[in-house]
C-alpha cells in the first residue's frame, strides 16, 4: 500500500470526479459550495506546481506571485485591445513562461537561502513597475491602480469553474508525467545531491529551467482564470505574497515531496480561507503561526504523520505479508 503516489490510476479517478463536479452547477448547487470548488481547483495547481520545485526540485521559490500577477495583467492587455479571454490565458502562460526563463539566468546562480531571497524580491519589484505604469494607458480604477477587465460578458461563471477544473486536474497529470519520467528521477537526484547528479551527467540547468518554466506557466493559467472570476486586477492583488503563503501552506500542510499532500493540504487551506474571512487583516499573521506549529509538531506533514503511524505501518505490513 502507497500511499503518498497519486500513480495514474489516482489521476484517472480524478477525471472521473472532474467530470462528476463539473455538472454540479447545472444542477443548482449552492453558489458558496461552488466558490469553495473554485477556489480548491485553483489553489490546488498553484501548490502542485510549488511542490514540484520545492519538493522534487529543491528549489524554495518565493517568485511564484509574479507569474500569477503577470497573467492578470496579460489579460488585461488582450482585453483591452479587443482579443479575446482565452487567447490572454495563452498570453500570460507564455509571457509567464519567458519571465521565468529571463530570471534563471540570475536567480539559478543562487543556492539555498539566497534563492529563496533572490525570488521573493521579483514580484515585489513588478508590484512597484505596475504601479507606476499603465499598460493600456487608460483610467484606473481604485487606490490601487488597478483595471477591470473587459470582455468577460462572454464567458458565464459556470465557464470559469470548468476552466478552474481543467486547470487543476491538468497539474495532477503533469506532476504524474514528469514524476514517472526520467526528468522526475532526474530532480529528484538535483533535490538531493546536485554536485552527484551532474557529474552523473544529468544537466542540471536544463532540468531546472523546464520545471521552472512548467511551473510558472500552469500558475500564470490558474492566477488568469482567479481573475477572470474576480473580475478586477490591482499590483496588491496580482502580485502579493498570500499567493506564496498559501501555496506553502497547502504543501506543508499535506506533505512536501508527496503528490497527495497538496490534495490535502489544498482542502485545508479552503476551509481556513473561509473560516478566516472574518478576519482579514490579520489572516496573514494567523497563517503564518499555523505555518510554524505544522513544521514544529508534523514537520512532513499530514501524510508524513500518517507514513509514520503505527497503525498505518502495522496495517502496510499486514497487507504486504497477504500479497497485496
Amino acid at each position: 500500500m502507497k500511499v503518498p503516489d497519486l500513480g495514474w490510476k489516482a489521476v484517472i479517478l480524478w477525471l472521473g470526479l472532474a467530470a462528476v463536479l463539473a455538472v454540479l452547477p447545472l444542477l443548482g448547487l449552492p453558489r458558496t459550495w461552488i466558490l469553495f470548488l473554485f477556489l480548491f481547483f485553483i489553489y490546488l495547481a498553484l501548490a502542485n506546481m510549488w511542490n514540484l520545485l520545492s519538493g522534487y526540485c529543491g528549489l524554495i521559490s518565493l517568485c511564484q506571485p509574479a507569474f500569477i500577477g503577470l497573467a492578470g495583467y496579460a489579460l488585461v492587455i488582450f482585453t483591452w485591445n479587443g482579443l479575446p479571454v482565452y487567447l490572454g490565458i495563452a498570453g500570460g502562460a507564455l509571457a509567464a513562461g519567458l519571465f521565468a526563463a529571463i530570471i534563471s539566468v540570475a536567480v539559478f546562480r543562487l543556492r539555498g537561502i539566497y534563492f529563496a531571497i533572490g525570488t521573493l524580491v521579483v514580484p515585489e519589484a513588478l508590484r512597484v513597475i505596475f504601479l507606476l505604469w499603465r499598460p493600456v494607458g487608460e483610467q484606473i480604477h481604485g487606490k490601487g491602480a488597478g483595471y477591470m477587465l473587459k470582455g468577460l460578458n462572454e464567458v458565464s461563471m459556470t465557464h470559469i469553474y470548468w476552466l478552474a477544473i481543467l486547470v487543476g486536474i491538468a497539474s495532477l497529470f503533469v506532476m504524474r508525467l514528469i514524476l514517472s519520467s526520467k526528468m522526475g528521477l532526474g530532480l529528484a537526484a538535483i533535490r538531493d545531491n546536485d554536485k552527484a547528479a551532474s557529474s552523473s551527467g544529468i544537466n542540471i540547468f536544463a532540468l531546472k529551467l523546464f520545471a521552472f518554466m512548467i511551473s510558472a506557466a500552469i500558475s500564470a493559467i490558474a492566477g488568469a482564470v482567479f481573475f477572470m472570476f474576480q473580475g478586477y486586477i490591482s499590483p496588491e492583488s496580482g502580485f502579493s505574497m498570500k499567493w506564496t503563503m498559501t501555496m506553502i501552506l497547502a504543501t506543508v500542510i499535506g506533505g512536501i515531496s508527496t503528490e497527495a499532500g497538496p490534495v490535502i493540504g489544498t482542502v485545508v487551506i479552503v476551509f481556513l480561507h473561509f473560516v478566516l474571512a472574518r478576519y482579514a487583516g490579520v489572516s496573514l499573521i494567523i497563517q503564518g503561526v499555523l505555518l510554524i506549529l505544522i513544521m514544529l509538531l508534523a514537520p512532513q506533514g499530514i501524510m508524513g504523520f500518517i507514513r509514520n503511524n503505527r497503525i498505518y505501518r502495522s496495517f502496510s505490513r499486514s497487507e504486504a505479508v497477504n500479497g497485496v
